[in-house]
């Protein structure tokens, strides 16, 4: 997140959240175990690897509950509270901005996948049809704004006056030298604002929202960049939670099982990058970007 937003962050974890919790932690602790029951939140339930996850899960003797939340605001929040026991929504950057704002330490057990970042419209069929002066929307939430502010500079709509970073922010796209302005909106509001703005950043999740196709998008940034790595998304646990076997057996099941992969590729329509990146070294990824995001304060 931009370092001038990342006390907005910690008061949006402070916020009660605004949808029931099914169940509670239960601190699970042996992989395998018939009783073994973990509550994972997550952000679109419905998401087709979903049903196959909690299949391949409960054959291995262990139950998952899913947690669906309305917005990236509420899942670490209720991880950290011990509500659920672990999520699977965001990338490191997206945690890492979260742990700092908060004080908290969740931190990675598995990698799921980079998914790309991508420019949609209702109005226009490509990037140069855009009219100049026009309003495009990106997400609020610090970390995909950022993102989302380099992919528009990377499709010639705008210029941002740091250069462009993981902490730029509104702020520093350079209206004189930009074609398009550029408001930014609450990642899930996005998908029905469409309509009212030229164009939008419109994040994985949200995506089949909108009455779009992955085919659709304008312009996507590449996720199979080695820069990219930093937006891989995760699973996420409490610090003391970390080597919990239970969960790093429901890591491998994601990470390996057939029907899960052929969901997370259905869900993303084909778009999304699986990587099995060792947790050792995502943690250390966590590190970097968490002590970049505390010099950028």
């Amino acid at each position: 997140m931009s370092r001038r937003v990342v006390s907005a962050v910690a008061a949006l974890a402070a916020l009660p959240l605004v949808i029931g919790l099914a169940g509670c932690a239960t601190g699970a602790g042996n992989a395998g175990g018939e009783d073994d029951v973990v509550t994972i939140g997550v952000v679109g339930k419905s998401d087709e690897q979903w049903p196959a996850f909690v299949d391949a899960a409960a054959e291995e003797g262990i139950t998952v509950e899913l947690v669906d939340f309305g917005s990236y605001e509420q899942p670490n929040p209720a991880l950290t509270e011990g509500e659920i026991d672990l999520n699977q929504f965001q990338h490191i950057v997206y945690l890492a901005q979260y742990n700092e704002a908060s004080g908290e330490d969740l931190t990675p057990i598995g990698s799921t996948q980079i998914y790309p970042l991508g420019l949609y419209s209702t109005k226009y069929d490509d990037v140069d049809s855009i009219p100049d002066g026009e309003t495009v929307a990106v997400p609020d939430d610090a970390s995909n704004q950022a993102r989302a502010l380099l992919v528009l500079q990377a499709a010639g709509l705008v210029e941002l006056s740091d250069g462009g970073t993981a902490f730029s922010d509104v702020a520093d796209v350079d209206e004189s030298a930009s074609r398009v302005k550029v408001k930014a909106l609450e990642a899930a509001l996005i998908p029905t604002s469409l309509p009212d703005v030229a164009a939008a950043i419109i994040n994985n999740d949200f995506v089949q929202d909108a009455g779009l196709s992955f085919d659709d998008a304008l312009f996507t940034d590449d996720p199979s960049d080695d820069s990219a790595l930093q937006y891989v998304n995760i699973f996420a646990a409490r610090a003391e939670d970390a080597d919990n076997e239970t969960y790093a057996k429901l890591v491998e099941i994601f990470q390996t099982n057939e029907a899960v992969q052929a969901g997370l590729d259905e869900s993303s329509g084909g778009t999304g990058v699986s990587l099995q990146t060792p947790v050792d070294e995502l943690v250390d990824l966590l590190a970097s970007v968490q002590k970049d995001v505390a010099a950028n304060d």
